[in-house]
């Protein structure tokens, strides 16, 4: 059955309905609170409203959470590069051109699709039937270390120390150009581009605040560097955005970099190394590494 929750407005008059809500439910997503307000299930004072209403004090909310629907994505056996395994969590190693989780038009060959075929019903379901157990994400083309949740309560710990930017994320990236200095720090809020929908930008009026701190590992003779990038915020594409805004825009990223590539790569250079956060039940600190792909230290080679 579905869940009806009511809460009243008592603080952050102005702030869109939708942020509200995300800050009411920090375990569902934006994406989801908005189809919600979309699907007529959010209403204020009585009346359904859009995204972008503006609460006032003293507003009465009423949210109807729908009952999870039958899970319609088919679980596939796929090789996965399991990092560590536990009741809680499951660590995985995504390769390159791997999409995390189902979407419109693409409902097959994505890690969920392994997932559970792996993890058969031992994911969590906050975020919904398209993405189970997933409390994060990384791009299509971007490899490395994600961890997938296999119940709520390890979900809305790490959702927390997410929302708090207490998990550690590291990096690794190959991009154009040398660098003066060796470390630095870029920020700059993130949001949709004004004028092409599907890229990321930075939006100084509807983006959110978003932080990359990055260190040189070595400039190269070719005029490109090897960096390590951490993130103190985790916004779509972020690394990406940030690093060509300064002028350093990824290798092999034809979405905000230079349109033809010096080398036949499948997307950006960017792999994601380190993973650390405070285990959900072991209430310890944990971090784990995936190694370098192939591609990547053979392109470091080259270099």
């Amino acid at each position: 059955m579905s869940e009806i929750k009511y809460f009243k407005v008592t603080v952050n008059p102005g702030l869109r309905i939708d942020k509200v809500l995300s800050l009411a439910f920090p375990d569902m997503s934006r994406s989801y609170l908005q189809k919600l307000i979309k699907d007529g299930q959010v209403s204020v004072n009585g009346n359904k409203i859009k995204s972008n209403y503006k609460v006032s004090l003293h507003d009465e909310i009423a949210i109807n959470i729908p009952e999870l629907a039958p899970l319609e994505i088919v679980p596939e056996p796929m090789n996965l590069d399991i990092l560590y395994e536990d009741a809680d969590v499951i660590l995985i190693n995504k390769g390159k051109n791997v999409v995390v989780h189902p979407a419109a038009g693409h409902t097959n060959g994505t890690l969920v699709n392994g997932l559970l075929y792996h993890c058969k019903d031992q994911l969590s379901g906050i975020n919904g039937v398209m993405r189970p157990g997933i409390v994060h994400r990384i791009d299509r083309n971007t490899t490395g270390v994600i961890v997938v949740c296999k119940n709520d309560m390890a979900h809305r710990c790490l959702a927390q120390q997410l929302k708090e930017h207490s998990i550690t994320r590291r990096y690794e990236a190959i991009v154009y150009h040398h660098f003066s200095q060796d470390f630095g720090q870029i920020e700059g809020p993130i949001g949709r581009h004004p004028i092409d929908r599907k890229k990321m930008a930075i939006n100084y009026k509807n983006g959110k605040p978003a932080v990359t701190h990055y260190r040189v590992l070595q400039n190269f003779s070719s005029n490109f560097a090897h960096v390590e990038c951490e993130l103190e915020t985790g916004r779509t594409h972020q690394i990406r955005v940030h690093m060509a805004s300064i002028q350093h825009p990824l290798l092999g990223d034809d979405v905000y970099g230079p349109a033809k590539c010096p080398y036949h790569l499948e997307g950006q250079t960017l792999h994601a190394k380190i993973l650390g956060f405070i285990h959900p039940s072991k209430k310890k600190y944990m971090e784990f590494e995936a190694p370098r792909p192939k591609y990547f230290e053979e392109l470091l080679r080259k270099l």
